[in-house]
């Protein structure tokens, strides 16, 4: 049904579009010209289309908020007093099975009083449906014909239009905002409740990881240990190897391709380097765990080092080429963009290209630059599957990195892993970290904009 109400609105925005477009010609043909109008015919058009469209678009979000709750009341609602959900938990299990029956799926050991929930279910999600598309069309046609009265060879059709793309653009950019805001509200209040539970200087100086608790009191591990040391310095680790790899060779991949490469060299070479980034990571995690890790162990190994089958150098040089593309794209962009009066005047000067490229183009590139390398410095934060895959899960505090580390976004997935009880300490602990990691998203946000703006240059 979803698919026919977007068709719906479709074809009612096309089918006024044409009619007040038609209406807008009318009215210059009967004044004498398109010059006689306020408006083009194509703004009368796109007012009456977007007067028919805009409650059919109002009324589709009512819907998605209210449909499924009604849906759900009613399907609860038809079971018999003695299958009625008495808490959240019950709740959802009961819901669970109504929906399986309803698809079709008949479950062993359920009652039979429960096909009269599914029954319902499946009569209101008609209704429902069939109410969206109803009063979807209703809606349009009350909507078409304000917006054909109001039209006239006098009417600002142009200002309603514009008006409406304004309002547009605006509730694009509050999506983008709130949803930011409720992703940082939400990950805060499970971390304040996660201190509640543990002291925060237990989790920000402790080096102690062991998030497992026990069920009952009398288990070994029922305390746990949340000591997030060791995760930052796994991340750390892993991220200045990362960097080591991606930075130099990121940097000066750009430099050749955007002042030494030949034009044929460089377009066959910047699409095949951009490649990297289009590689999913787990692809990346599969080289580094079936690949580089026996390598670097059997390599260790000749020499007499004791190298853990998961270790995080492995994991660090497969993710600093996966990000070879963050930093080389973008230093390549930044780098074309010095304007060639410098590099023309500084030949000018006698200064070699070498010279050039150190004095004069990498300085005058260098907010974007930094830029490039602090994008790369979040990916490599934010990666998950690579180090999963060739780094392990072990909560080590350690700066070797032919020892097997962790790092946060691992431990977040694995505490997230399975059924989870929100209202413990070791799935809160997850949102904790999270909170920890966007915040250290945002330092780096925050150092890459303070050096743009101390070193940003204006050319003409």
């Amino acid at each position: 049904m979803m698919l026919i109400y977007i068709a719906a609105m479709l074809l009612v925005a096309a089918g006024a579009y044409v009619t007040g477009r038609q209406k807008g010609a009318s009215f210059a043909i009967a004044g004498g010209g398109v010059a006689r109008l306020h408006s083009l015919p194509s703004y009368h058009g796109g007012y009456v289309a977007l007067a028919a469209v805009a409650p059919m678009l109002v009324w589709l979000i009512v819907w998605l908020m209210v449909a499924h709750r009604i849906v759900d009341a009613q399907a609860i609602a038809a079971l018999p007093p003695g299958l009625k959900p008495t808490d959240e938990l019950t709740y959802g299990a009961r819901l669970r099975e109504i929906y399986q029956i309803a698809s079709g799926i008949r479950m062993e050991g359920v009652d039979p009083a429960i096909s009269a929930g599914a029954d319902m279910l499946n009569f209101w999600r008609t209704v429902t449906d069939w109410s969206l598309l109803v009063v979807g069309l209703a809606l349009a046609i009350l909507g078409f014909y304000w917006g054909a009265r109001q039209l006239s060879a006098e009417f600002r059709a142009r200002n309603g239009v514009e008006r409406w793309v304004t309002w547009m653009l605006v509730a694009c950019a509050s999506v983008a905002v709130l949803t930011t805001v409720g992703i940082v509200f939400s990950v805060l209040f499970e971390t304040l409740r996660f201190f509640s539970k543990v002291p925060w200087y237990e989790f920000l100086f402790g080096t102690q990881w062991s998030p497992q608790t026990a069920i009952r009191s009398d288990q070994v591990g029922s305390s746990g240990a949340f000591g997030a040391v060791p995760l930052f310095a796994g991340t750390t680790l892993i991220m200045l190897i990362a960097m080591l790899v991606a930075g130099p060779v990121g940097l000066f991949a750009a430099i050749y391709m955007a002042e030494y490469a030949s034009p044929k060299v460089r377009a066959v070479a910047k699409p095949i380097l951009e490649v990297l980034a289009g590689v999913p990571t787990v692809v990346f995690g599969f080289f580094a765990a079936l690949t580089v890790a026996p390598f670097i162990r059997s390599t260790g190994e000749y020499f007499g080092l004791n190298v853990a089958s998961e270790s995080a150098l492995a994991a660090g040089l497969v993710m600093g080429v996966m990000i070879i593309p963050f930093v080389s794209s973008l230093s390549d962009d930044v780098i074309n963009a010095v304007p060639q009066s410098l590099r023309d005047g500084s030949y000018g000067m006698g200064a070699t290209k070498s010279e050039t490229i150190k004095r004069v183009i990498l300085p005058a590139a260098l907010p974007g630059i930094v830029s490039a390398f602090m994008l790369a410095i979040s990916r490599a934060v934010g990666e998950t599957m690579i180090v999963v895959m060739a780094a392990g899960l072990a909560g080590n505090l350690t700066f070797n990195p032919l020892e097997a580390v962790t790092t946060v976004t691992v431990q977040i997935k694995t505490l997230l892993v399975g059924d989870q009880e929100f209202d413990s300490a070791k799935t809160l602990s997850a949102f904790a970290l999270g909170f920890v990691l966007f915040f250290f998203t945002l330092v780096l946000n925050f150092i890459a904009l303070r050096i743009v703006q101390k070193y940003r240059e204006q050319y003409d």
